[in-house]
């Protein structure tokens, strides 16, 4: 084999390798996806689970009924927003 020869085959060999570790850090990539995907599902169920227990606890407290004038007035308050954003949905499905 001449010089040329021994050059390509070597450039020939450095692109096999660069191939090869190309699919395997696609295959990585790929699961790592899925794995971010997992996470991200469970992040959701987490915060929706964690809402419901801070609602939960947010009508314990209030079924106590020992609030305070400024509590009742923000507990009005969320509740009258509540009952806007329920009278805009029912426009929207309405329409």
């Amino acid at each position: 084999m001449n010089e040329f020869e021994q050059s390509l085959q070597r450039v020939n060999n450095k692109l096999q390798q660069l191939l090869s570790q190309y699919q395997s850090l696609q295959k990585e990539k790929e699961k790592l996806e899925r794995e971010l995907e997992k996470s991200q599902l469970k992040n959701k169920a987490q915060l929706l689970q964690l809402e419901q227990l801070q609602q939960q606890a947010e009508v314990l407290r209030l079924s106590k009924n020992d609030m305070d004038i400024e509590e009742k007035k923000a507990l009005e308050k969320r509740l009258n927003q509540y009952i806007k954003e329920i009278d805009r949905c029912i426009t929207l499905l309405n329409e």
